[in-house]
């Protein structure tokens, strides 16, 4: 089984990169859930995650990521450059979920948000739990 990505489902930007992901995991690695949906919240409760984490989530052979760590093994799992981009995991998670943060904390000022999460289509169905 691969890993499996938490997402706020009524985040454009959140939206926009699982359409994102979508294109780049050609092998279908990745399965999502929106933090919203029944499986994200029993997803959140059997993985124990804080309720304060506002943050993509990664779960990847049982263990859970947030935050800047999330999006680096996330990239690491995609087609063409973007595993390259893994090499920022090198700084000191205090420093990059700090940036993350900031980011995470305005992606509804920068891009706005949805009245419901995204339908997928039916030929992505079958990766959303």
């Amino acid at each position: 089984m691969g890993g499996i990505i938490l997402f706020d489902g009524v985040c454009n930007f959140c939206d926009s990169s699982v359409q994102f992901i979508i294109k780049y995991d050609r092998a279908e690695y990745f399965q999502f859930a929106s933090i919203q949906s029944e499986a994200g919240q029993a997803l959140l409760a059997q993985y124990k995650v804080p309720e304060n984490i506002d943050s993509v989530i990664l779960i990847e052979q049982g263990k859970v990521y947030f935050e800047s760590t999330a999006a680096l093994k996330i990239c690491r799992r995609l087609d063409s450059f973007w595993p390259v981009i893994c090499i920022f995991i090198i700084i000191p998670p205090s420093i990059r979920n700090k940036m993350y943060r900031l980011f995470a904390k305005n992606r509804y000022r920068l891009f706005g948000r949805k009245e419901a999460c995204l339908m997928p289509t039916s030929s992505q169905r079958k990766r959303f739990l």
